[in-house]
C-alpha cells in the first residue's frame, strides 16, 4: 500500500441531513483522482455549513496527503474534541509523515499510481509500492542472499554460489540472482538441492584469502544454531566473540551487531539492545532491522517520543510494515491527543497535561500569525487554548502552556513541511536551524537539507561496497588449475559434487563416464541436464587476479577453435554411410569419439563435418559429402540423434585423426559446366531422365513410397536450368538415395563431376530396376 493510505471502515458515507450529497460526491471523486487539495476546500465549505466529524477527517485525510501536515493535524485535532480519536484513524497522517522522511530525508522514491486511476485508500485490494530493490552485495565474496560473506559456498546450476546454508533456507527453490528455478529432490533424484556439495574451490580460496572473516561468519552460524535452539545466552557469547575478532569494518559487523541486538531484546536488556542498535543505524542509515530493534528497545524503556521516530522510520523505509504503522498511530494518538479522549464523559482532564507529555515547544511565529481562541470540552474555565497558524521551519506542532494568560494550543503551518515535533527534528538530514530570521534564510536551510540528505545517501552508498583487498603473495594461479588439462581454468564449471574443471575437458570426460574424474560420484542426471552454466564467481576471480593468465589461456584456446573451425584442413570425419547434397542425413550418435566431434563442430560455429562410407584399406572412401547440423537432440545417457542435411561433395587429399575421430585436408567438388550445342542436348537428356525417375517412382506399391517418403521426403521438383549450382539438380541426389545400389556404386555417381555422366548412370539404373521388377 502506498505511503500516506488507509482504510476507513467508511470512507464514503451517506450524506448526513443539511449537507450537499452532490458536493460531498465531487469532493470523493478529486480524493480518487489525487486532487487532494481541491477535495480538502470542499470538505471545508461543507464543514462551513455543518460541522461534521466525519467530515474533519476527510478533510485531515485530504490536508496529509497533500503534503500539509500541520493543516491536517488541526482537523484532526477539531475531530478529536467532537469525538474520541482512535489510532486507526490516523493512518493517512502516519503515511504522509513516513512518506516525507522516505522521499526528503532518506532520497528513496516513494509508489506511483498510474494517471486517472483511484486512490489507493478506495482500492479493492492493497495497493502496492514497487519492491524496493535488493541491497547489492559488497563485493563478490558476498553471498547474493544473506549479503554476508560466503560461508561453505555452493554453487548453483545457473552459475551462482550462494553460502549453504542459506541454500537450506531458500523457500521457494529459486536463485536470488537470475531467478531461475531450482531442481529439487522430487523433480530430480540424482541432483538434490539439500545434498548439494561445497564448492572445492571456492572454498579453499576463502579459507585461505579471507581467514580471520571466514572464521568470524563461522562463529556468527553457530551462533544462529544456538538461537534457533533457543539457548541465548550461548549465541550471545558467539556473537560477541565474532565481533571482538572482527578487526575492519565489514557488513558482517552491522548484521552481527543486529543480531546481537535483537537477542538483547529478547531478554529484555534495552539499554544494551539500544547501543547495538544505535551502532547498527549508524554504519547502515538504511538498515530495516537496526530501526526496528531500536523501536521495540526504546518503547520497552518508556521513551515513547524516541520510539515513535524509530517506528516512523520504519514505515518510511517499508511502507508495507503495517505492524510499524499501527505502532506509530498508536503513540501519535496517545502524545498528540490525550487530553480529547472520554470527551463524551465529559472528563476534566487539563490541556496542560499534554505540554508534559510530549514536551513540544514553540518555534516561530511571525506576523503571518492567525490566532482563534476557543475553550476545549472537558478543560478548566483558566485552561484555554488557542490554536495558532504560523510558517515555522520544521513543521513542528507545538503547544505552549502561559502561566499568567490562557494556555494556548498552537498548531503551526509550514510551506517546508519536513517533519512533525520535536521527535522528528533528530532525524538525519533534518539540519534545519530552530530559528530563521528571513526567508532568505528559509530557502537556504530548505535547500541544505535537501543537499545533506542527497549527500549522506551516496555516502551510504559507498560505505556499502567494502572490497576486500587481497595480498598478491596469497594469489596462486596453481589454485585455478584444471586437474584435467593441467592449465588454467577456462569457462569453469563446478559439479553437484563440489568439484569444477573446464567446460571442455569436463564434456570431454562425461562422452566417456557419467561420473566425477575425481571422485567418481555418479553424474548421470547432471549429464541429462546439460546445462553446464560456468561458475561466475571463480570465472571473476581469475578475471580480476589473474588477467595476464588468463589472457595467455584465452590465446591457447581461440588458437585450438580457429584450427578446428578450418572447414579445408583437418576437416573432422564421421565414418558412416552415403550422404548426398540437399538430403536430410539423421544420425544417431553414441561413441564418445563422435559426441566429442559433434560438440566442437557445434561449438566453433561451423555446424560442419564431413561423411565418408569405411574403407578397408584407408579407414574412410576418397570421397564424401559435408554435412551441416540442424537439430541435436541429447538423452539422458549421453546418446544423442543429429538431425543433419548433405551440402557440398569433397575428395580427400590426406587422412588423419585428431583425440580419436577421424580427420582429412579436403578440396570441394563442382559440376564442370556446359554451353552451347552441348548444354542443349545436356538440356533434353534432363528432362527425359526426370520424367523416367517420376514414373518409376509412381509406379511403386503405396507402402514402400510412403516409407521412403518419411525417411527422404518429397521428390523435389525438375529445375529449368540443371547446371544451377555447384552440385547439379536436387532431384538427382535424391533419386541417387532411394534407389536401390550398393555403396560403392553410390560413391562413384558421387565423385562424378559431369552431370552428363551422372544422368546416363542414373538412367542406367532406373532401366535395370524397371525391368528387374517387370521380370
Amino acid at each position: 500500500m502506498e505511503v500516506g493510505s488507509v482504510q476507513h471502515t467508511d470512507p464514503f458515507p451517506p450524506a448526513p441531513p443539511g449537507l450537499c450529497s452532490e458536493m460531498l460526491g465531487v469532493a470523493e471523486e478529486s480524493y480518487r483522482a489525487g486532487n487532494f487539495e481541491l477535495a480538502a476546500e470542499i470538505y471545508g465549505s461543507q464543514l462551513e455549513e455543518q460541522p461534521q466529524r466525519f467530515l474533519w477527517l476527510r478533510k485531515g485525510d485530504a490536508l496529509a496527503l497533500a503534503g500539509r501536515v500541520t493543516d491536517a493535524l488541526d482537523c484532526y485535532t477539531r475531530a478529536a474534541m467532537l469525538s474520541q480519536l482512535r489510532p486507526e484513524e490516523l493512518g493517512v497522517l502516519v503515511g504522509s509523515i513516513a512518506r516525507n522522511i522516505r522521499e526528503k530525508e532518506l532520497g528513496l522514491p516513494c509508489a506511483q499510481r498510474e494517471p486517472g486511476t483511484a486512490h489507493p485508500q478506495y482500492s479493492v485490494s492493497p495497493y502496492s509500492a514497487p519492491p524496493a530493490e535488493p541491497t547489492p552485495i559488497s563485493d563478490i565474496f558476498s553471498c547474493p542472499m544473506c549479503r554476508l560473506l560466503l560461508l561453505d559456498p555452493v554453487t548453483l546450476l545457473c552459475g551462482h554460489s550462494v553460502c549453504k546454508r542459506c541454500l537450506r533456507a531458500q523457500e521457494p527453490l529459486q536463485c536470488s540472482q537470475c531467478g531461475d528455478k531450482l531442481k529439487g529432490k522430487a523433480e530430480w533424484p540424482g541432483v538434490s538441492l539439500m545434498d548439494s556439495k561445497v564448492n572445492v574451490v571456492l572454498g579453499n580460496l576463502l579459507q585461505k584469502w579471507l581467514k580471520e572473516e571466514t572464521k568470524v561468519r563461522r562463529l556468527s552460524v553457530e551462533g544462529e544454531l544456538l538461537r534457533e535452539s533457543s539457548n541465548l545466552m550461548g549465541a550471545m557469547e558467539k556473537y560477541s566473540a565474532a565481533l571482538e575478532l572482527s578487526k575492519y569494518p565489514s557488513p558482517c559487523d552491522s548484521w552481527l551487531a543486529a543480531e546481537r541486538a535483537e537477542l538483547y531484546l529478547a531478554m529484555k536488556n534495552y539499554n544494551q539492545a539500544i547501543s547495538d542498535a544505535d551502532t547498527v543505524c549508524k554504519k547502515e542509515p538504511l538498515s530495516h532491522k537496526g530501526h526496528y530493534v531500536k523501536a521495540r528497545a526504546l518503547s520497552g524503556l518508556g521513551r515513547t517520543e524516541e520510539a515513535l521516530k524509530e517506528f516512523l522510520y520504519c514505515v518510511a523505509l517499508n511502507p508495507e510494515w503495517s505492524l510499524m504503522k499501527i505502532e506509530a498511530q498508536k503513540i501519535i494518538c496517545e502524545m498528540l491527543f490525550p487530553a480529547f479522549e472520554n470527551v463524551q464523559a465529559s472528563l476534566g482532564t487539563p490541556l496542560r497535561a499534554l505540554t508534559s507529555h510530549t514536551r513540544l515547544k514553540p518555534s516561530l511565529t511571525n506576523s503571518n500569525t492567525c490566532t482563534e481562541d476557543f475553550s476545549l470540552p472537558g478543560c478548566s474555565k483558566d485552561s484555554k487554548f488557542q490554536i495558532t497558524k504560523s510558517f515555522v521551519e520544521s513543521d513542528i506542532f507545538v503547544m505552549e502552556e502561559f502561566k499568567d494568560e490562557p494556555v494556548s494550543c498552537m498548531l503551526p503551518h509550514s510551506k517546508a513541511e519536513e517533519s512533525l515535533g520535536n521527535v522528528l527534528v533528530s532525524l538525519p538530514g533534518a539540519s534545519l536551524k530552530r530559528k530563521l530570521n528571513s526567508s532568505e534564510d528559509y530557502q537556504s536551510a530548505t535547500a541544505k537539507v535537501r543537499k545533506t540528505g542527497a549527500e549522506s545517501k551516496c555516502e551510504q552508498s559507498a560505505t556499502k561496497l567494502v572490497l576486500r583487498d587481497i595480498p598478491v603473495a596469497l594469489v596462486d594461479a596453481c589454485d585455478f588449475e584444471c586437474s584435467l588439462c593441467m592449465r588454467l581454468f577456462y569457462e569453469p564449471v563446478a559439479t553437484p559434487c563440489g568439484h569444477t574443471f573446464c567446460l571442455k575437458c569436463l564434456e570431454r570426460c562425461l562422452d566417456h563416464n557419467p561420473h566425477c574424474p575425481l571422485c567418481k560420484e555418479d553424474l548421470a542426471q547432471y549429464l541429462a541436464y546439460r546445462a553446464y552454466k560456468k561458475t561466475l564467481l571463480t570465472e571473476e576471480l581469475i578475471t580480476r587476479y589473474l588477467p595476464e593468465e588468463l589472457t595467455e589461456r584465452k590465446k591457447i584456446y581461440d588458437e585450438e577453435m580457429k584450427e578446428l573451425s578450418n572447414l579445408h584442413k583437418d576437416v573432422p570425419i564421421f565414418v558412416c554411410t552415403m550422404a548426398f547434397p540437399t538430403i536430410p542425413c539423421p544420425l544417431h550418435v553414441f561413441e564418445p569419439r563422435y559426441r566429442l566431434m559433434i560438440r566442437r563442430s557445434m561449438e566453433t560455429g561451423t555446424k560442419q563435418f564431413g561423411m565418408c562410407i569405411a574403407d578397408d584399406l584407408k579407414g574412410f572412401a576418397d570421397y564424401g559429402c559435408m554435412l551441416q547440423v540442424r537439430d541435436v537432440k541429447f538423452f539422458p545417457d549421453g546418446r544423442s540423434v543429429v538431425d543433419t542435411i548433405g551440402l557440398n561433395r569433397f575428395k580427400v587429399l590426406s587422412h588423419g585423426q585428431r583425440d580419436g575421430y577421424n580427420t582429412a585436408n579436403i578440396e570441394y567438388l563442382e559440376d564442370k559446366k556446359m554451353e552451347g550445342q552441348e548444354y542443349e542436348e545436356l538440356l533434353v537428356l534432363h528432362n527425359s531422365v526426370y520424367d523416367q525417375a517420376l514414373g518409376w517412382f509412381t509406379s511403386l506399391k503405396d507402402n514402400m513410397k510412403s516409407q521412403i517418403l518419411s525417411h527422404f521426403g518429397q521428390m523435389p521438383s525438375k529445375e529449368s536450368d540443371p547446371q544451377n549450382g555447384e552440385n547439379g539438380p536436387a532431384w538427382c541426389w535424391w533419386m541417387l538415395a532411394v534407389l536401390p545400389l550398393e555403396s560403392k556404386a553410390q560413391l562413384t555417381i558421387l565423385a562424378m563431376t559431369s552431370l552428363k555422366d551422372r544422368l546416363h548412370a542414373i538412367k542406367r539404373i532406373l532401366i535395370f530396376v524397371t525391368r528387374k521388377r517387370a521380370r
